[in-house]
């Protein structure tokens, strides 16, 4: 201590070791003022603090699969793709239900979607475009509004082709780290369903 030396304290919450060099001299009051002053201003960030930026923007997320994105598509009533929509692996398929109607499609008389896309907002919305909304309720509904379970059936087709767009490999697993190319890739393969149909019809 005599020769202006701070000893080394115990690790605080600041997650920052010791004092900084430039305190190396000063007084007991001194060395306090400055600690405060650096610890509030953040003149530059302890190593590990914030977070790594980039992952929601790219749809990137973290969920029982690991750290991976979730598809969500619009398709037509033959179960070929129209459009995609991008998330997390940890967002709810509700958060994407509105953006995937908004995609400029021909708007159809009723909609086949999984339990995940049931909500009040989402049903009345369908119903004031003149869409029959055909989900099954919610697990944890009070008052459950079953659909017509016979035209429920139809939606394998969906099943289906998300079974066919993950034959491709870059499909089954993300090896992109950019949204855009990630998509780039997502609609070609999508193209793939399509151009059998053209050719069966040539």
């Amino acid at each position: 201590m005599e020769l202006g030396l701070c000893p080394l304290p115990a690790l605080g919450r600041t997650g920052c070791l010791g004092c900084p060099a430039a305190n190396a001299g000063r007084s007991g009051s001194d060395r306090r003022l400055a600690t405060y002053d650096r610890q509030h201003q953040r003149s530059r960030p302890c190593f590990g603090s914030g977070r790594k930026r980039g992952a929601c923007a790219n749809a990137l997320g973290r969920s029982r699969g690991g750290f991976t994105s979730k598809i969500h598509a619009r398709c037509d009533n033959q179960g070929l793709p129209v459009g995609f929509i991008l998330t997390g692996g940890e967002a709810s398929d509700y958060t994407a239900a509105e953006p995937l109607m908004a995609i400029p499609v021909a708007t159809p008389k009723a909609l086949l979607a999984d339990k995940g896309y049931d909500g009040d907002r989402f049903r009345e919305s369908l119903l004031t475009r003149g869409i029959l909304p055909i989900i099954p309720p919610r697990s944890n509904r009070k008052v459950p509004e079953h659909p017509d379970y016979r035209r429920y059936k139809d939606r394998n087709r969906v099943e289906r082709m998300f079974g066919k767009l993950k034959q491709q490999r870059r499909i089954a697993t993300r090896y992109d780290k950019t949204l855009l190319s990630f998509e780039s890739f997502l609609n070609l393969a999508a193209t793939r369903l399509w151009l059998k149909s053209f050719v069966n019809a040539a």
